[in-house]
């Protein structure tokens, strides 16, 4: 029997979509962005990161008045509990989509053995 990866694929997109993990995201996420102030901190907050990420998927150098600077907006977008709810949901929905990543992946590491990290 052939299996058509893409309605599978496609079907797990529907699953992610109804489930209780991505519902209660979704949730907060429009809560936050009900909010404009919340909204700000934390579009302020994601924007920082981006630029983090990027600084350092470049090879470029991260300064430590960049790091105090993220350092402190976390400890700031954590005291909102709006936000700090947000931020912890999307934690469980990444370690959600990590592990779905390693069972997709265990046919691969079954052929060529564990990928190095």
């Amino acid at each position: 029997m052939s299996v058509n990866l893409y309605d599978v694929a496609y079907e797990m997109e529907r699953a992610i979509r109804q489930s209780k993990e991505f519902t209660e995201l979704k949730a907060l996420y429009d809560q936050v962005n009900a909010d404009a102030s919340a909204s700000k901190m934390f579009e302020n907050f994601r924007n920082i990161q981006m630029n983090l990420q990027q600084k350092q998927m470049m090879g470029q150098e991260i300064t430590p008045e960049e790091i105090e600077q993220a350092q402190k907006l976390v400890a700031l977008v954590q005291q909102h509990p709006a936000i700090s709810k947000l931020m912890e949901s999307e934690q469980r929905m990444s370690m959600l989509i990590a592990e779905m990543n390693k069972i997709i992946m265990k046919p691969l590491e079954e052929l060529y053995g564990p990928m190095q990290q």
